[in-house]
C-alpha cells in the first residue's frame, strides 16, 4: 500500500470523533498513552442498554450481543464483568450497564442507505432518556456513511427527546455498531478475518468465538464504544489527543487482546480445544467473547481481561 495512501486513511479515521475506528489501524504504531481527565460528566450509576436491530438477524446473532450485555454484570477473574470493572476506576465514574428493551426493524424503514443523522433517527425510537444508553445495530447489507472507510461505529449524545419540549434538560447517548460480515471484514472484524492494510501474518485468522465473524467484530466495535460512551460520553471527560479525534478507553490500546500484542499481532489468548475459537473473557452460561484491551488509569497500561 503507498505510503500516501495510507497516511490519507489515518487522517480520514483523524476527522471521525468517538469512532471506533477500522482494524487496520490497529497496525499502525501508537504514541504513548496518557488519557486526561477533561474534568466533564461521565456515565455514573445505573443504565440500560436498548437495541435497535436494522435490518435482519437471527436469534442467533441478537444473543451474542443480548448475552455480552448481560454478561458485564458477572464476576470472577477473566470474565466480562472484571474486564467492565476497569471503567469505574475512571473517577468519578462506575456505570451499571444492564440489557433493556429491544426494537427489531427487519424492513429497514429508512432505507439501506444510511447517514449519521438517520442513525440519530433511529436511536430515538428506543424512547431514550438519561438513564439509557441507545445502540443501533445494522445488518451486513445496511451501508452506513463512512463505514469501513474510517469507521466501524460511533457513540455520540444528543439532547433528550423531552428536552426540546421544554419537558426535561439533558442529553441522552447513543451508539451505531455495524455488522461488517460482507462490507470490510478485513477492517472491522479482524482478528477474526485476514486484515486488508498491513502486515499479513502468516497464520490464519483466529476462529471467531460464537462462530460468527460478523457478530464477533460487531461486539469488539460495541465494547469498544460502550467503554468510550460511559468515560467520555459527551466529548469531556478521559481521552488523550484532540476533542473532534481523541483516543478514549479502548480506542488508545487498539490491537492488543492479550500479553505480548504487537503489530498485527493480538496477543496470547485462550483457545478452545474442541473448536480452536480463540477468546479471553467468559460470560453468562459460559458465553466467549474476544474483547479489547482497555487502558488502566490506575496503572497505567493497557489491561486484557486475562491480566
Amino acid at each position: 500500500m503507498p505510503h500516501s495512501l495510507f497516511l490519507l486513511v489515518v487522517l480520514l479515521a483523524a476527522a471521525q470523533a468517538s469512532a471506533a475506528t477500522p482494524r487496520q489501524l490497529f497496525l499502525v504504531s501508537r504514541p504513548p498513552i496518557t488519557l486526561t481527565n477533561h474534568h466533564g460528566q461521565l456515565l455514573t450509576g445505573n443504565y440500560s442498554v436498548n437495541l435497535l436491530w436494522y435490518g435482519r438477524f437471527t436469534p442467533a446473532q441478537r444473543a451474542v450481543v443480548a448475552d455480552f450485555i448481560l454478561s458485564l454484570s458477572g464476576t470472577g477473574p477473566g470474565s466480562v464483568a472484571a474486564w467492565w470493572a476497569t471503567t469505574s476506576r475512571y473517577h468519578p465514574g462506575a456505570a451499571r450497564l444492564s440489557l433493556g428493551r429491544q426494537v427489531l426493524d427487519p424492513s429497514r424503514s429508512l432505507g439501506r442507505r444510511l447517514s449519521e443523522s438517520s442513525l440519530a433517527s433511529l436511536a430515538t425510537r428506543l424512547a431514550p432518556h438519561r438513564g439509557s444508553v441507545a445502540v443501533v445495530v445494522t445488518a451486513p447489507d445496511v451501508l452506513v456513511d463512512g463505514f469501513c472507510l474510517s469507521r466501524c461505529g460511533l457513540h455520540a449524545s444528543s439532547p433528550t427527546p423531552n428536552a426540546t419540549r421544554g419537558r426535561g434538560r439533558g442529553r441522552y447517548v447513543y451508539a451505531w455498531v455495524g455488522n461488517p460480515a460482507e462490507q470490510c471484514p478485513g477492517e472491522c472484524a479482524w482478528p477474526f478475518h485476514q486484515p486488508l492494510y498491513g502486515p499479513q501474518p502468516a497464520a490464519a485468522p483466529l476462529v471467531a468465538p460464537n462462530a460468527d465473524v460478523g457478530m464477533d467484530g460487531a461486539v469488539i466495535t460495541l465494547a469498544t464504544l460502550l467503554a468510550g460512551a460511559v468515560t467520555n460520553p459527551y466529548g469531556g471527560g478521559f481521552f488523550q489527543g484532540p476533542a473532534e479525534a481523541p483516543m478514549e478507553a479502548v480506542t488508545a490500546c487498539a490491537g492488543v487482546f492479550g500479553a505480548g500484542a504487537y503489530q498485527g499481532y493480538p496477543g496470547q489468548l485462550r483457545v478452545d480445544a474442541a473448536t480452536g475459537a480463540s477468546y479471553n473473557a467468559v460470560g453468562i452460561a459460559g458465553r466467549r467473547f474476544l474483547l479489547p484491551a482497555m487502558w488502566d488509569p490506575e496503572t497505567a497500561q493497557c489491561s486484557t481481561p486475562l491480566d
